[in-house]
């Protein structure tokens, strides 16, 4: 396992994006809480993430793309997402839309849909730019238990599954030391209506607001 920090943001985002296209998994800091990165459309290297986190495989993983462009390429994007993404914090709402037609790899396998966020961080979007593909985006904790937001608190609860990283990318504490961190807040364009599956860093109701206009 390599170990980094942020002290040059391309070369770290190299670096990151060859592992990626190894097929490895990389630990890195989002808008709101550290993500275990890997190829989304990979079914092996999301397998990895499952065996990571212990998560159940019925239960969808979400990644982050460069901009609602390269979202475009993997999903329906209509104009409540459009509205959404817009006037919205970036990086910190994941939207669920309907996958295209023949996309069955990696996070799309065994599903209808593609869930995906923009981020607002300097890391990820070189890191998108330099693997050009959408990247995982899950809460680095085992499924069922609270996410941490220092590297050493992450591995700790990790335990051995932790050496299965293959990079890391450490920008410190994600958040105030006294503060819990949270995850993005995740919302379902699948439907006749948007439905709010998880609240988390952006609250239901500023959800609501932006989306008020086209109701």
């Amino acid at each position: 396992m390599q170990s980094i920090g942020l002290e040059d943001i391309a070369i770290s985002a190299g670096r990151a994006a060859g592992i990626l296209r190894a097929g490895g998994v990389v630990l890195y800091p989002t808008d709101t809480i550290y993500g275990l990165g890997a190829d989304a459309l990979s079914d092996e290297a999301v397998d990895m993430i499952y065996h990571i986190k212990q998560r159940d495989e019925k239960k969808p993983i979400h990644a982050i793309v460069a901009s609602l462009e390269m979202a475009a390429e993997y999903g329906d994007i209509d104009p409540l997402v459009h509205l959404t993404v817009q006037n919205l914090p970036k990086g910190k709402v994941t939207c669920i839309v309907k996958k295209k037609s023949g996309l069955d790899t990696g996070i799309c396998r065994d599903s209808t849909s593609f869930g995906f966020r923009i981020p607002d961080h300097a890391l990820c979007q070189a890191l998108l730019s330099a693997f050009g593909k959408p990247i995982t985006a899950t809460s680095a904790n085992i499924a069922g238990k609270p996410p941490h937001n220092d590297v050493a608190s992450i591995f700790a609860q990790l335990g051995a599954r932790a050496e299965d990283i293959d990079l890391v990318i450490d920008s410190g504490v994600s958040l105030a030391p006294n503060l819990m961190p949270n995850a993005s807040t995740v919302v379902d364009f699948t439907g006749a209506r948007p439905v709010i599956l998880r609240e988390g860093a952006v609250p239901a109701a500023d959800i609501w607001d932006a989306l008020k206009q086209e109701y």
